[in-house]
């Protein structure tokens, strides 16, 4: 029999997630959507056409809006929920989603409320289970088109670490086991609010060394937040932290980068999001990254600049002076 693994979300990530997972005949994969319209819409076109047009969903994945009919027989669940969004649509969907699943985690964030990662929340809303974050440099618009990527999947407990590398992995998607759960949530957050400020950075049309200097010091900050947590520092090095931030920073697909820039353009908060059909989850994160920097003394000056500027109206080129004119430091 074909292992089952239910997909919670329909966005982007989610069905990037389907499609790679269905590449394995050994695997069942259904994908849950809250919009039962969306859910009809996308067995009838095999299409996502608003976050991955032109991608084609094969018709083997289920797609549709019943969780109890989504998750029936699932062995794993694999939630792609929104950080902003996970905690209410768990809440709504706990009855269905019994505790004796292991739950692979692809969100990125910290909820500001609580500043619990996404594992967190899941076990709060969920009951006791194992979770496996997987994270890395992984844009859903290239997965699901089978260009090449590399990611980890993360757990305390290596052997189901191994089994979500076996079951994720493919000739075009790499999978690296990990052990350090905790730095690779933190990392896939605090990445995000280092992207807005590489966005900023392009807005105000600064050159490379800018950004360069700007990711460096951004993989300090993260690892810095990471070591509060206990995460090893390692991670930061690795596919998760400098991996994943690279492309956040530089890629066409960062939700996170673009609103930067746009910021860096003139533009506000509120337009900007606004206009967005996607989330940037780095907004919200920034929140939490400031709240517990603040509480903990963790020194994090980018972090506490885009603050700044998105919720005390700094400007962004104002921001950019405070860095520069820091005291001098020896690295």
């Amino acid at each position: 029999m074909p292992t089952k693994i239910a997909i919670l979300g329909g966005g982007a990530m989610a069905t990037a997630c389907a499609i790679l997972l269905n590449e394995h005949q050994d695997q069942q994969v259904s994908m849950w959507l809250r919009s039962a319209d969306l859910a009809r819409e996308i067995t009838e076109t095999r299409e996502n056409k608003r976050l991955l047009p032109g991608v084609q969903i094969p018709q083997e994945i289920e797609v549709t809006g019943d969780i109890e009919q989504a998750v029936a027989d699932a062995e794993f669940l694999v939630v792609a929920i929104p950080s902003a969004f996970l905690r209410s649509s768990l809440d709504q969907l706990a009855p269905a989603l019994n505790s004796n699943r292991p739950t692979i985690s692809v969100v990125k964030g910290l909820e500001p409320e609580t500043h619990q990662r996404p594992s967190e929340i899941i076990t709060d809303v969920l009951g006791t289970r194992s979770v496996i974050a997987v994270g890395g440099p992984s844009h859903a618009e290239e997965i699901a088109r089978r260009l090449p990527a590399t990611v980890v999947a993360a757990s305390g407990d290596l052997s189901l670490a191994k089994r979500v590398q076996n079951m994720f992995a493919t000739d075009r998607f790499r999978v690296y086991a990990n052990v350090d759960l905790i730095g690779v949530e933190v990392a896939g957050a605090v990445k995000n609010v280092i992207a807005i400020a590489a966005g900023i950075c392009d807005g105000l049309g600064f050159g490379d060394n800018a950004k360069s200097a700007l990711m460096t010091r951004g993989i300090v900050e993260m690892s810095r937040f990471g070591a509060h947590f206990g995460a090893e520092e390692s991670t930061f090095s690795g596919l998760a932290g400098i991996g994943d931030l690279i492309t956040t920073c530089i890629s066409p697909y960062g939700r996170n980068r673009l609103v930067g820039r746009r910021l860096g353009e003139g533009e506000t908060l509120s337009q900007i999001l606004e206009s967005m059909d996607a989330v940037a989850e780095g907004v919200k994160t920034t929140q939490a990254v400031m709240e517990i920097s603040d509480q903990n003394d963790i020194d994090m000056p980018i972090s506490q600049e885009i603050y700044r500027v998105l919720f005390e109206e700094k400007s962004p080129f104002e921001a950019t002076q405070t860095l520069m004119n820091r005291p001098y430091k020896i690295e």
